[in-house]
């Protein structure tokens, strides 16, 4: 169902990517992931009788585990669907999937390689849905990359992030979440891997209300500059894997070490959002040393997503 675009609430609304919230919405849930994360046994019930169904395309840790665990936590329940157990991994039509199951759940949450699949699963679907993960967007894990930036450091707006690696679906959600709260966020890719363009060009939009400078470059070193926060993500993501050799070689000079991390400011923060190859995009130092901040980054991906769901079913 396609998202109401009253900025007062978030119920019923679907949640694809940062860039269809407002900052005030995307500080708000903030708030209310701190408000649950620290506060977890007044909302154990809040979504009662409630059921989300999951649909997994690619495999997934902390994405399956952190919803599942997040909604038994508020006192629903989640379904497991692997597209090999459903009609729909037979050719059943998107709009046939996403009537029956708007018949079953309250909301849907899907973690596939297209989003225009997505997009046309909310289009068709009459409960919520949410964007666990594609091609494009990653937003709750940006969601969960907020709150725990917010948590170290206490603010968002003003902060430097730098993103070192491959122009993925990571890099543009933390250029969306970027925009939207006010963030500067540097991303350094090596030639040929940069972001998707119009991503690029609609998070500078977003970013001239906010006043976040958003920078593209192929040189790790300028975009590490006085960053409050470095990020980085494995060179081959899902679907990839048969590059691994050739992007070992062209991201050789973009991983995350000691002597790269020098150029942050003296109190960065190091985020990934997991797993990590040790030793290929990050210096094992550097992850298991005292800036690093990932364990917290994936705890957050709970909290992050509890509030999501509690935004978007709960009828105020």
């Amino acid at each position: 169902m396609n998202a109401a675009t009253d900025s007062k609430t978030f119920y019923g609304r679907d949640f694809l990517t940062l860039l269809d919230y407002t900052p005030n919405e995307i500080d708000t849930l903030i708030k209310s992931a701190l408000t649950i994360k620290n506060n977890q046994a007044e909302y154990a019930d809040v979504l009662k009788g409630q059921s989300l169904g999951m649909i997994f395309e690619n495999a997934s840790t902390r994405t399956r585990v952190s919803f599942e665990v997040g909604m038994t936590q508020l006192g629903g329940h989640a379904l497991f669907l692997s597209p090999r157990d459903m009609q729909i991994g037979r050719g059943e039509p998107v709009k046939d999937t996403a009537n029956v199951l708007s018949r079953y759940v309250n909301a849907i949450m899907i973690r596939t390689n297209s989003h225009e699949l997505v997009e046309e699963l909310a289009e068709h679907a009459s409960v919520p849905v949410i964007n666990a993960l594609t091609d494009g967007y990653h937003p709750c894990q940006a969601m969960a990359d907020l709150l725990t930036i917010h948590e170290h450091k206490g603010s968002l707006k003003g902060l430097k992030l730098a993103y070192v690696g491959d122009g993925n679906n990571v890099a543009h959600s933390l250029l969306a979440a970027g925009a939207k709260v006010g963030m500067d966020v540097s991303v350094a890719t090596p030639v040929g891997y940069e972001v998707n363009q119009e991503i690029f060009e609609k998070a500078k939009t977003a970013a001239e209300d906010t006043g976040a400078t958003l920078i593209q470059t192929n040189d790790p070193k300028e975009a590490l500059q006085n960053a409050d926060v470095i990020y980085t993500d494995v060179w081959a993501s899902m679907g990839y894997e048969q590059e691994q050799d050739e992007r070992l070689k062209q991201f050789s000079q973009f991983q995350v070490n000691s002597e790269l991390a020098s150029l942050a400011k003296a109190d960065y923060i190091f985020l990934h959002c997991l797993p990590a190859h040790r030793g290929e995009e990050v210096s094992a130092d550097v992850i298991d040393g005292p800036h690093s901040a990932v364990y917290d980054q994936a705890e957050n991906r709970l909290h992050a997503q509890k509030a999501i769901l509690v935004s978007l079913l709960t009828n105020p």
